[in-house]
């Protein structure tokens, strides 16, 4: 609990922090709305969800997220993008038992027009990485596929959505094969001073399994200046709306923080 009355402190405190560049917070908080912003950023985003499954079990997992654009050519991005996961779990795979460690890696490359009017948009791979150190913790599969994001900003408002599809190609034969959708659908509404409130979905499909596991995370925010470093900070309520048998969480939490790096 300790750790949710200091992210909560925290975020009061960028609330009420009298800035004096709202218009440089107002456009920061637009590109992180965007996950393809031509924006340098660091999120690590901790999700807390108790009541797991049959033996009432926790997991904590903390996302490493760096995101880093790179110019290709006069008209075209290439936005980097790593979800590094590092878990730490009670309870899950029996009683009195616990796993900690790395999780697999997904990395995206989107391909995205540097000067896009009507709709943002970016499209290319996604890479499963087996990198985790439990056996728990990882496929043990090298994956790839396809991913796209799509956007619309306008008066405040951000709405859009970002979609992969990863099928394993080589790894260990005696784990099952990766066939494996997420689609997150968003929407952010930001106020001028770089405050936000916006919820997001994760539906995660695995085909192999016939199984869904679907969270609405809502979430509020706000950027402000630590010194001289750019931060954003946000939390919210985790709800665990669908999840296979015997695998859903009673609640959660999401709490994170941002450093940005505008160029």
């Amino acid at each position: 609990m300790n750790k949710i009355y200091t992210l909560t402190t925290l975020l009061i405190f960028a609330f009420v922090i009298n800035s004096n560049a709202q218009d440089d917070a107002a456009e920061l908080a637009k590109k992180l709305a965007n996950p393809i912003a031509s924006l340098i950023s660091v999120p690590l985003q901790n999700n807390t969800d108790y009541g797991i499954g049959e033996f009432n079990g926790s997991r904590n997992t903390l996302n490493i997220q760096p995101v880093i654009p790179v110019s290709v050519s006069k008209n075209l991005n290439m936005i980097t993008r790593v979800v590094l996961p590092v878990i730490t779990q009670y309870n899950i795979t029996a009683p009195g038992e616990k796993q900690s460690g790395l999780g697999d890696a997904v990395m995206s490359a989107f391909f995205s027009p540097k000067n896009s009017e009507k709709l943002t948009w970016g499209v290319g791979p996604a890479l499963l990485l087996p990198i985790g150190t439990n056996d728990f913790l990882t496929t043990k599969k090298f994956g790839m596929g396809p991913t796209v994001v799509a956007l619309k900003q306008i008066n405040g408002w951000t709405m859009g959505g970002l979609v992969n599809q990863i099928w394993s190609v080589v790894g260990n034969e005696d784990r099952p094969d990766v066939s494996q959708m997420f689609v997150q659908p968003f929407i952010v509404y930001n106020w001028k001073s770089g405050a936000g409130i916006g919820a997001n979905m994760e539906w995660t499909q695995n085909w192999k399994a016939s199984t869904s596991t679907l969270w609405l995370n809502p979430t509020i925010s706000a950027v402000t200046s630590i010194g001289k470093q750019k931060t954003q900070f946000a939390i919210g309520p985790r709800l665990n709306l669908a999840a296979p048998d015997k695998g859903k969480a009673d609640w959660g939490w999401r709490a994170v923080v941002v450093f940005l790096f505008p160029k």
